[in-house]
Parts: structure tokens; sequence; C-alpha cells
């Protein structure tokens, strides 16, 4: 009886030995919306990804010593294809709010931004209600900027359309088939820095902040039961902060910090 449990105990050793060594070598896959969001995720023609949050994400594995994958999925479905084991965490910028964390949970912030309304050169609208009065507003589906839009605009603006990626937002409101456009303040940022938003748009403002909305920041969806996986990202986040590492990538893209408070 006592060799039976000297081997049973040898034998979960090397169990646990084999799931250490395992661990170290493994894959973590990323999921990230197919389509583009610069300057964070945007795909080549080549099919591979570049941008901040690419970065960002190379030195968290690197940090981690994990090999990084991407999966691509719509955005409309990434919270269900996280939730069905499709890949590991959402690296996407989501935003951190109260309604994403019933069913998720994240990483701690990695970037914070306001987010702000773009229109017309000539428009006259302001980033509140009064001044989004009989507007056509256009915002991304399943996003907290629709949210926003649903709270404090739908019941003044002439119409709100919804978009399945945010290209297609700037690309409507360029062409003048909407008047004012929601969304992150530095993708839209990006985006007045192009050829087509300089020679048609400007920036209007920030919205006032509704943390219950727009979250406290962008973060890492995590499936609830993957507390450990959470923490090794959490300690990876606050590692690249300590090294300097996060404000060199930062520097490579931005004029500022975009961590935020």
């Amino acid at each position: 009886m006592t060799s039976l449990i000297k081997l049973a105990a040898a034998a979960a050793f090397a169990l646990a030995m084999g799931t250490t060594a395992a661990f170290a070598e493994d894959t973590i896959k990323f999921g990230v919306a197919a389509e583009p969001y610069p300057p964070f995720t945007v795909k080549g023609a080549d099919g591979n990804w570049s941008g901040w949050e690419v970065d960002i994400r190379d030195a968290l594995c690197k940090q981690m010593s994990v090999k990084c994958e991407w999966v691509e999925t719509a955005w409309d479905g990434i919270i269900p294809a996280l939730q069905a084991k499709k890949f590991d965490v959402i690296w996407s910028s989501m935003s951190i709010n109260d309604e994403r964390k019933k069913t998720i949970d994240f990483t701690d912030k990695y970037y914070n931004t306001p987010a702000s309304v773009i229109g017309a050169k000539d428009s006259t609208a302001t980033p509140d209600a009064a001044g989004m009065t009989g507007k056509i507003i256009g915002v991304q589906v399943s996003t907290i900027h629709a949210a926003y839009v649903d709270k404090y605009f739908k019941s003044v603006v002439k119409s709100v359309k919804t978009y399945q990626t945010q290209d297609e937002v700037n690309q409507d409101l360029a062409a003048g088939r909407i008047d004012v456009d929601m969304a992150d303040s530095v993708t839209l940022s990006d985006f007045l820095k192009s050829d087509a938003g300089k020679a048609c748009c400007k920036l209007i403002g920030n919205v006032a902040d509704d943390q219950a909305i727009l979250g406290t920041g962008v973060g890492g969806g995590i499936r609830k039961e993957d507390t450990a996986l959470r923490d090794k990202f959490n300690a990876a986040i606050k590692a690249i902060r300590a090294s300097g590492e996060y404000a060199t990538i930062t520097k490579k893209y931005f004029a500022d910090d975009i961590y935020g408070k």
C-alpha cells in the first residue's frame, strides 16, 4: 500500500511538472474584430496585423513568455465567441463597462480615451442633446457609443444609422449621408488626419462622460472562470508600464499618453 501511495504521489508530481512545462509553451489566442480599427488594429494586404494594440499585445506575450495567435471574428459576435472558447481573450479595444461585466471579466485597463463626435466642416452640431437635435447620427453597432447614442441622443436626433464597422460610419459621413459620427476620440482623430477626413470633416468635441456606459478604460475581455489568465495579464501590463516599454510603443503612434486616469 505504501508503495502504491508513493507511486501515485510521484505520478501526480510528474503530471504537475508536465502541466507547468506545457503552460510555459502555451499559445494565447487573441480575439480581434475582423474589421480595421486604426491606429489600434490594421490588417495589411499580406494578412498581417499592425497597430498600437498589436504592438502592446506582442510586448505582453513576450513578458508572459507565451506565443500569440490572432483569431478574427465579427465585432458584434465577439463576446459569444469568447464564451464559446474560440479564443482566450478579447483584444479589440473593448471598453470595461457594467453591462459587459455581467457576462465576462476583464484584465486591468491598458488604455482609456474619451468618446468624441465629428461632423462636416460646416456643421453647427455640439456634442450634447441640444446640439444633436434634428441630426442624422452614425455609429458602429454593438459598441459603447451606440449605447450612449441610444440613451442621450436617440430621442432628439432625426435618425440613428448603425453600421457593422467604424470605417463604414466614416465613409458615410464623408459622403454626406449622415451629419455626425460618434466613436472613440483616437480612432476619429486618425480618420480626420486621412485625406478623406481632412477634405470633409472636423472635430465637434468630446461627449460628457458616463462611466456606466462608456466604461473605465479598455481591457482584455476574459471568461469569468479564467482568473489565473486574468492575473497573468494584469502582472504583464504592470510590468511593461514599469519598464517603460509601454511608453516607448505609445510614442510610435501618439503624441500624448493614452493610458488615462
